[in-house]
């Protein structure tokens, strides 16, 4: 079966990458593999076999203590350095979920209580869900991000990220600094592609983000008419579209590549194929503090996108551990 799903998996990254199937097809690979080598296991001496399960068994807790210390210790330094919006809160929040589920799941072992075991075992099938699909993304993600933009592009695409007193942030900056990288790559091999920067103005900020963003490109040598500026979108989605439009109008076959952070890539790889944009995407370097709350926010809004199967999935889930809690 994990030979199935590994052809599912490689024919799909060679016919879209762009595709967050990939992902679970990668990931129920790697599941069908290990169950292969747990069942390998089994042939094994019997007291050897034994440790070999307790260190399975014991592995995923160990694992899942140590994710949510360094979950916890991630968001006070999110809500130090970037302030106590909602979105900085989700790595604090995901490394107190960690630990609720655990906590559960000792306290029906001890209490003996139906309810709390029924509880405990829903939890935990939801908790595996959601794992299984985080993990899977993020194996896919950092495969994504290994793929090699092909060359001979038309535009290169920035997309934006947001202003601080209307100026370039470092996170916005990296985006730019890969973009030009990118342009200048094209420019060495006699080509002239032109850089599409994507952001509107929020309510906050002085003026459009693609104007600062150009702005910064300007400063770095870039000839003006080498820049596009695309000043009305407010999201992910918008700066793909609106951008596709601008390059439809100078020419319809063009191919592009697009340029964010690593972080957002995939999901910006989603949205340019939704979009119907003919075009990779490339993620700029992230600093270190900022990566795992940036990565949960990007997953959750990539489950978001998904409304249907995963309420499916997660009904299916709750009412088996119901009835298993019920026997």
């Amino acid at each position: 079966m994990g030979g199935l799903f590994g052809i599912a998996f490689a024919a799909g990254l060679l016919h879209d990458p762009r595709r967050f199937r990939n992902a679970v097809l990668l990931g129920l690979t790697v599941v069908c593999l290990a169950l292969g080598v747990l069942g390998e296991a089994a042939r094994l001496d019997p007291a050897v076999f034994d440790r070999f399960v307790f260190a399975v068994l014991a592995l995923p807790v160990l694992t899942v203590l140590v994710l949510a210390g360094f979950l916890l210790a991630n968001g006070v330094t999110m809500l130090r350095r970037e302030g106590h919006r909602p979105a900085n809160l989700l790595s604090l929040l995901a490394g107190v979920g960690c630990l609720l589920v655990l906590a559960l799941l000792v306290l029906a072992q001890y209490s003996q209580d139906q309810l709390t075991a029924t509880l405990a075992i829903v939890s935990l099938l939801i908790a595996g869900y959601i794992a299984f699909l985080f993990c899977s993304y993020l194996a896919y993600a950092v495969v994504y991000g290994r793929l090699a933009a092909r060359p001979g592009v038309g535009f290169i695409i920035v997309l934006g990220s947001g202003l601080i007193r209307g100026k370039v942030p470092p996170l916005l900056a990296a985006r730019l600094d890969r973009a030009v990288a990118v342009w200048r790559e094209e420019r060495s091999a006699g080509r002239s592609p032109v850089l599409v920067v994507s952001g509107g103005q929020g309510p906050d900020e002085p003026v459009p983000e693609s104007h600062a963003m150009a702005d910064h490109l300007l400063a770095q040598a870039i000839p003006p008419d080498q820049i596009l500026r695309e000043d009305r979108s407010r999201t992910t989605d918008e700066n793909i579209r609106f951008s596709k439009a601008l390059i439809v109008e100078r020419d319809p076959t063009a191919r592009c590549v697009v340029v964010t952070n690593n972080f957002h890539a995939f999901r910006a790889a989603l949205a340019a194929r939704r979009a119907g944009l003919d075009g990779q995407v490339l993620g700029a370097p992230t600093a270190r503090y900022y990566w795992p709350s940036a990565t949960i926010r990007e997953f959750v809004a990539i489950l978001a996108g998904y409304p249907l199967i995963n309420l499916t999935m997660a009904t299916l889930l709750i009412a088996f551990g119901v009835a298993v809690g019920i026997e």
